[in-house]
């Protein structure tokens, strides 16, 4: 049990533990190397986007530090906890990225979950420094105390943590694989015409049945949007459902929230999933009571409109509340919601240009959204989409529910397995 296990520092169980760049150094588009801080970890992984800055080989190795197998990392100014882990990548570190090379007779993922405890990630937002932003010194990371079982108890428990984390990692793979797919389709249908342009050539269109393909015109029109398959019509989302901007309960109202209720959806909720999994917070019967006219119903397609996360699309299963950063379209007839969230889905980008014109802080109202245009096919067609991706759609909530089950189960085993209150079998199992 945990009395008799060890107590360690961090210090004590790494090689190395340090911090980047206090600086910036010379970025270059073109380079191969990026320049990376706390805020690309996530979920023990290093997050690398297009917001990412690049750099030549000569500031990554004017700049590197010791980065190995071995390596954790965990940001320590600003956004303080993330936790990644080094696998290789061309990247070196900010001065918000701290690495800790773990020492070789130490199991690394068992360190990894060590830091990803309550326990850790307590301590270091409880004594970090700044009004601001906030700060973890080195000094307090290598002073940070823990219980270290034997080495095979490490062992044991990493690899039951380990094993939920990689049936999350698969799901995600899966969900990301089922999206394109249908991404794939709405692309060759309702973006670049396919089985329009192939009938125009007197060809069958290519992967569907005959009752489907009678259902695409056999011509393009010109139009405000360009050339069109004929008969298709230029709607606005508005033309889609009730459009509606979210709201934050009044302050007077002083029990708005609880730790169970109706999900309050904020842009920090969205990430790149189809469906929100989960919210930080929830609004009591008081809270929804006060905003009650913005209430969402399950279904309802969600879409952040302000900030640099501005254009994020996604579905809520459940019944919601969103704040006023995000509107949300409440679809009128259930077979256009996937058409819908689809075409939303791919068009972040042009949503951002909109809303970045002539404003500081890039923002689009409600009712520039409204007017968005959606180029429209047939009810039939519609239709049609409709039962082509909803089963690829539905697969991916499946899957998402699956995974906020295992999260929930390996948050319940963590602190419980990290303090030996719970003790494995000799298959690993939970005795």
């Amino acid at each position: 049990m945990s009395c008799n296990w060890p107590v360690v520092t961090l210090a004590e169980i790494t090689s190395r533990i340090g911090d980047g760049l206090h600086g910036t150094p010379k970025y270059d588009d073109n380079g191969d190397y990026y320049f990376i801080n706390g805020n690309n970890l996530s979920n023990g992984k290093i997050v690398i986007n297009e917001k990412t800055k690049r750099t030549d080989e000569s500031q990554y190795l004017k700049h590197k530090k010791d980065l190995n197998e071995r390596t954790l990392l965990v940001s320590i100014n600003g956004t303080l906890g993330n936790i990644g882990t080094y696998q290789g990548e061309k990247v070196f570190l900010g001065k918000s990225a701290c690495y800790l090379n773990v020492l070789p007779s130490v199991n690394k993922d068992y360190v990894m979950y060590v830091l990803t405890s309550k326990h850790f990630q307590d301590y270091i937002h409880n004594l970090a420094t700044g009004s601001t932003i906030k700060n973890v010194g080195l000094k307090l990371i290598r002073e940070y105390e823990f219980q270290l079982p034997d080495t095979e108890t490490q062992d044991e428990v990493a690899n039951v943590l380990v094993s939920i984390d990689s049936k999350i990692t698969v799901n995600q793979q899966i969900n990301k694989n089922l999206e394109e797919m249908a991404q794939a389709l709405f692309k060759s249908w309702f973006v670049d015409f396919d089985p329009v342009k192939a009938k125009m050539n007197g060809e069958q269109p290519e992967g569907m049945d005959v009752a489907t393909a009678s259902l695409f015109p056999e011509k393009l029109v010109e139009s405000e949007l360009g050339l069109i398959p004929e008969g298709w019509d230029i709607n606005y989302i508005k033309d889609f459902g009730k459009v509606v901007t979210g709201k934050t309960p009044p302050k007077k109202v002083e029990d708005a929230y609880a730790e169970e209720g109706v999900p309050f959806v904020t842009p920090s909720d969205i990430d790149s999933d189809v469906f929100v999994s989960e919210t930080k917070r929830f609004l009591s019967e008081s809270g929804v009571e006060a905003v009650k006219k913005n209430l969402l119903p399950a279904g309802s397609i969600c879409v952040t409109c302000i900030g640099s996360q501005m254009g994020k699309a996604v579905i809520s299963p459940s019944e919601a509340i969103s704040n006023q950063q995000i509107n949300s379209v409440v679809v009128a007839k259930d077979y256009e919601r996937n058409f819908l969230f689809l075409n939303l889905r791919r068009r972040r980008e042009e949503i951002f240009l909109i809303g970045s014109s002539g404003s500081t802080m890039p923002i689009i109202n409600k009712s520039t959204f409204e007017k968005l245009a959606v180029l429209t096919p047939s009810e039939e067609l519609m239709h049609s989409f409709d039962r082509a991706v909803s089963s690829l759609l539905s697969k991916i909530h499946q899957n998402a529910i699956e995974n906020q089950t295992l999260s929930s189960l390996r948050d319940t085993l963590l602190p419980k397995l990290l303090s030996g209150e719970i003790e494995l079998d000799t298959q690993g199992e939970v005795a």
